[in-house]
């Protein structure tokens, strides 16, 4: 008796397919659905298509527009100097995060260097020293971010 109502929902739930309908709208452009959109245009495709999937085609680059006449332009000079601003600026903070690293990475090792009496599971060693760890990973981080930027000025 199992047999035959197991065999019945697999007979019932092959027949169940959703219905793909394709739409067209007014202007040409086609939309694939399970529900029907709008009453004119749409037409359900039948079940034994292939199916393929093709990748969108991605849209042209648009070329750079010209900047207008009216755009204002700095000159080289006034470049220059904003150049140098920013790059001693950002010497200044590196040398500002340099320090801090340092000084996270003492911190850190003095951490390591301290075994508390309530820490007999290593994983609570771990678990104090990780904000450690953080912090010189964030000071380095930040460290090498400004060398780039640094490198990047011309």
């Amino acid at each position: 008796m199992r047999a035959v109502v197991m065999f019945g929902l697999m007979v019932i739930a092959s027949g169940a397919q959703a219905e793909i309908y394709k739409c067209v709208d007014d202007q040409g452009h086609v939309t694939y659905s399970n529900s029907r959109l709008s009453s004119r245009g749409c037409g359900v495709l039948s079940g034994d298509q292939p199916v393929s999937s093709v990748p969108s085609s991605r849209p042209s680059a648009k070329p750079a527009a010209s900047p207008s006449p009216s755009f204002p332009r700095v000159s080289e000079e006034a470049q220059r100097s904003r150049d140098t601003d920013r790059k001693k600026i950002l010497a200044q903070e590196l040398a500002g995060e340099e320090q801090a690293l340092a000084d996270a990475r003492k911190a850190l090792a003095d951490q390591e260097a301290v075994r508390l009496g309530g820490e007999k599971n290593y994983q609570k060693v771990l678990d104090r020293l990780q904000p450690f760890k953080d912090k010189v990973e964030l000071h380095q981080r930040n460290v090498e971010a400004l060398k780039r930027e640094i490198s990047s000025i011309k």
